[in-house]
């Protein structure tokens, strides 16, 4: 009887396992045929020369700085822990906050959604108290980058189409997010308009109503800080990286570039914007006059320091972060 239960409960797991490997594994084909053809297009030698050129001190310097975007983006998540009241540690949540990087290339990265269960398994908090950190984490990052494009646009020696309403946009969601009653409401709204699924919008509701923890405005101007100085990091070594491989661009243009390729890559949903995040960026480059034998190399490289180091990160923290969880539920269990 048991078996005849969880059978079905086991396969349609495996089934949606299988599924987004799936719609992972061709991501990566796409992405790597159209830069395969770009390459080949380009001419081989002039993308390897580019690559090569690169030192290990600069490539180093690159993923120092994508280490300061993590390092101020996890203290900001120790400071909603803080806020929530989960009564964690720096170590704790930083290893929650790193080992979640190993499901950033999931669907809509919705499994980063187990730094939950670690956070459960060591609290004992449910789900539904500790949702709001992971949308306070999220509309923070839409808030820092959107209002980043947006000096970035206005900095800058060049304008990019579309970036305006994208920058609006995620101010947009962010500013929604922290007004709980606002989330309240449309999650009301939400249910009242589709009738489907009343567990969720309840529980939607409810994440909604905890966000108020988070409207100190010293608490959102802080966290917006340390946002900032976070994404500035990665977008300041994105121009270095032009300038080490010989593109002419100024600091703010490229800036802009970066911020608004990122967050394009991420409305497509596409698992850590694979594809188009790249097809943005280099676009872009080309537009403002970037060689293709150029901004080809730099977009790869920039990719792989930013988002495949993070994933790497993610995949050396994530063992230890699991053992650890474990071993916390072990110990809510029995205290």
């Amino acid at each position: 009887m048991n078996m005849a239960r969880t059978t079905p409960i086991s396969r349609v797991r495996l089934t949606r396992r299988q599924r987004d490997r799936a719609i992972l594994l061709v991501c990566l084909v796409v992405v790597a045929i159209g830069l395969i053809g770009l390459a080949r297009a380009t001419g081989w030698d002039e993308v390897r020369a580019q690559i090569a050129g690169l030192s290990a001190a600069q490539l180093a310097g690159l993923l120092a700085l994508s280490l300061v975007n993590y390092l101020f983006r996890g203290m900001r998540w120790h400071l909603f822990a803080r806020r929530l009241g989960l009564g964690t540690g720096f170590g704790q949540n930083l290893r929650h906050f790193l080992g979640g990087f190993a499901m950033s290339v999931t669907p809509g990265r919705v499994g980063e959604l187990v730094r939950m269960r670690w956070i459960g398994r060591e609290t004992g908090w449910p789900v539904e108290r500790t949702a709001p950190l992971v949308l306070i984490d999220r509309a923070s990052d839409l808030a820092a980058m959107g209002l980043l494009l947006a000096l970035a646009l206005t900095l800058s020696t060049g304008m990019i189409a579309g970036a305006l309403p994208v920058a609006a946009l995620a101010v947009a969601a962010a500013v929604v997010v922290t007004r709980p009653a606002l989330l309240a409401r449309l999650a009301i709204w939400a249910y009242g308009a589709t009738g489907i699924l009343p567990r969720l919008f309840v529980r939607m509701r409810r994440a909604a109503q905890s966000l108020a923890r988070f409207s100190h405005p010293a608490t959102l101007i802080f966290a917006s800080v340390l946002g900032l100085i976070g994404w500035v990091a990665e977008g300041y070594a994105f121009w270095l990286l032009l300038g080490w491989m010989g593109a002419d661009m100024d600091l703010w243009t490229a800036m802009a570039i970066f911020v608004f390729a990122t967050l394009a890559g991420g409305l497509t949903g596409a698992p850590g914007g694979i594809g188009g995040a790249e097809a943005a960026m280099i676009a872009l480059l080309v537009a403002r006059g970037v060689p293709l034998e150029i901004a080809l190399p730099a977009t790869a490289v920039i990719r792989v320091t930013t988002l495949w180091f993070a994933i790497l990160i993610g995949l050396v923290v994530f063992p230890h972060a699991e053992a650890r969880s474990r071993k916390g539920a072990h110990v809510v269990e029995t205290g």
